[in-house]
């Protein structure tokens, strides 16, 4: 049973992953991204089992394609294998997987609706992140906490022009500019608000393309808190290739 005020995780992979599959030369009905192998393990059992290493989150809710929910007793038994590899218990309880669909909301909106009603903050995180750092995660989460919303992000390097029609229309100041990583934690009231103002915009689909700038849109605030650059998303094989290298090498993920 869940505390009164406590956080649930949703690990969000029910994307089509068709950059991925293409960057791999894959059928259309080759397996989820996610189920793809890294350094022994797939990408979502890591991603997962972060999650399950902060001692704040509670419940890890995995949001999958439908086509991929009868895969759940091997997922369950790679984390127990990783967490048995890490020599720790996991933490928050994994609850089996439930049907996303085809936009990141309706993902979301699966995912949240799965949730215990005692949850009061929700931290979003994509299941294609698997370096993930534990304690980052953490950080954001008690951040989250204290100020009801919070993100991982990693402060760019290059100078960002804002471009239309091929012409640079602006060039923001580069400490200004952060590339937005997850997780993603809000109070729940805060999450579900966002969705609802999202849906109801006289009938043209939200631009947003995470849920912090969906949230802050409603004036709420949300704090930044730095994160690792290995957090990267996998989006092609090379980002695949990368990754197990880095892992490979001794990164800890």
């Amino acid at each position: 049973m869940l505390a009164a005020m406590s956080v649930a995780a949703l690990v969000l992979g029910a994307g089509r992953g068709e950059r991925f599959r293409a960057s791999r030369g894959e059928a259309a009905c080759a397996p989820a991204k996610v189920f793809a192998p890294l350094a022994g393990r797939s990408i979502l059992a890591r991603s997962i089992a972060a999650l399950c290493a902060v001692s704040e989150i509670e419940w890890v809710q995995p949001v999958l394609p439908a086509a991929a929910l009868e895969g759940w007793e091997s997922l369950r038994r790679e984390l127990e294998a990783l967490a048995a590899q890490a020599g720790a218990a996991q933490v928050a309880q994994v609850a089996p997987p439930v049907a996303g669909g085809p936009r990141r909301r309706d993902s979301l909106c699966a995912g949240l609706a799965a949730l215990p009603p005692q949850a009061s903050h929700v931290a979003v995180h994509d299941a294609a992140r698997p370096m993930l750092c534990a304690a980052d995660a953490a950080r954001v989460v008690r951040a989250a906490l204290a100020e009801g919303a919070a993100l991982l992000a990693a402060p760019v390097a290059d100078t960002i022009h804002q471009v239309r029609g091929a012409r640079v229309t602006g060039t923001p100041p580069r400490e200004e500019c952060w590339a937005a990583q997850t997780p993603q934690v809000f109070r729940r009231d805060w999450l579900a608000e966002a969705l609802a103002f999202a849906e109801g915009e006289a009938g043209a689909d939200c631009a947003d393309t995470d849920e912090a700038s969906l949230v802050a849109r409603l004036g709420r605030p949300v704090r930044v808190v730095a994160g690792a650059a290995e957090n990267r998303k996998i989006t092609t094989a090379a980002d695949l290739l990368a990754a197990e290298a880095w892992l490979r090498a001794g990164g800890a993920a």
